[in-house]
């Protein structure tokens, strides 16, 4: 685990209201908890949801099983949770795209911002920027002069509209001031075999799907989207330190349960998070992945989820970024 998963990890134990023991014994799941992952099986949310599932079981007494309700976006699964009961027993993890939707999708039949009732961030899963080996630089800063003097004529790719790797390119092209055309993939791996091409110029990457390449020599990572840099890549400082103060963005994963959850289930679901979060066998697996475990507070992801929301629907205003 790296150092900045420790500090994460155990700021959230820690974190844990002692106050909250008392609440925690008045309620325990009668029935089998469907955890809903709203895109197909094996992805990122999949896969997350399935390693939390065991252990979160375990702590609650009853099993915790994943239905994947894959579809536009991610909003059918979420259409599914706001209609469910708030009993504690239909539960939801979802990814960036949670706070990006209410900007882009039409005629919901629910409010992202009123349906949830947020339980906690579990993990975040930091963005790599590498160009392809043969672009003749080797930081930030000499990348954006560079592509400054070709401004209208290179390309960029992400794992798909809206997804987080286009939104932190957005972000770091507007703040650069480079106009770079955007190549929508279908995932990452593709985007990534054309920059080994010489196709695209660069990519944000998943650290999973770019890391063995970039120390492999075979692109060149020029930044981290994190506010820290990662022990995986310790030479490979960060956006925000190359000239771009407050820069962060990431994809993550977080719990949410149906709006009008009882404190007692929210703080026993949270509870049962961590303790899946600290289990030795999910945190190797998740050191593969590349993904920091979190563990936040419903208090605290709940403000987070309503800053991400207004940062999310200003950068698709600015980028322009629409939905077919």
């Amino acid at each position: 685990m790296t150092t900045l998963t420790r500090r994460t990890l155990t700021g959230a134990l820690l974190a844990t209201p002692f106050l909250g023991r008392g609440a925690l014994a008045q309620w325990a799941p009668t029935r089998p908890i469907r955890l809903l992952a709203p895109y197909p099986p094996g992805g990122g949310v999949d896969t997350t949801s399935r390693l939390l599932a065991t252990p979160m079981g375990a702590f609650l007494g009853q099993p915790v099983v994943v239905e994947n309700r894959a579809g536009a976006g991610g909003s059918i699964a979420a259409a599914e949770l706001a209609r469910s009961a708030p009993d504690g027993h239909t539960i939801m993890i979802d990814a960036l795209a949670h706070t990006v939707n209410p900007s882009l999708l039409r005629n919901l039949s629910f409010d992202y911002a009123t349906a949830f009732t947020p339980i906690s961030q579990v993990v975040v899963l930091p963005q790599l920027l590498v160009v392809n080996k043969n672009v003749p630089v080797n930081s930030l800063a000499e990348f954006v002069t560079w592509a400054k003097a070709r401004q209208g004529t290179l390309s960029y790719g992400s794992s798909g509209n809206a997804t987080a790797a286009h939104l932190a390119s957005a972000l770091f092209l507007n703040r650069a001031g480079l106009d770079i055309q955007h190549v929508p993939y279908r995932g990452g791996t593709p985007a990534l075999q054309d920059l080994l091409g010489g196709n695209i110029t660069f990519v944000f990457g998943t650290v999973s799907s770019s890391l063995q390449l970039a120390r492999d020599g075979a692109i060149k990572p020029l930044a981290v989207s994190t506010t820290q840099r990662l022990a995986a890549l310790p030479d490979v400082p960060t956006v925000a330190e190359q000239g771009f103060p407050g820069y962060e963005l990431n994809e993550w994963n977080g719990l949410y349960a149906p709006a009008g959850l009882t404190a007692p289930m929210t703080e026993r679901l949270h509870a049962a998070a961590l303790h899946a979060l600290a289990d030795a066998t999910v945190r190797a697996r998740l050191d593969t992945l590349g993904a920091l475990p979190v563990g936040t507070s419903p208090a605290d992801f709940a403000k987070y989820v309503a800053e991400q929301r207004a940062l999310m629907g200003q950068l698709v205003r600015d980028a322009k970024i629409e939905v077919g």
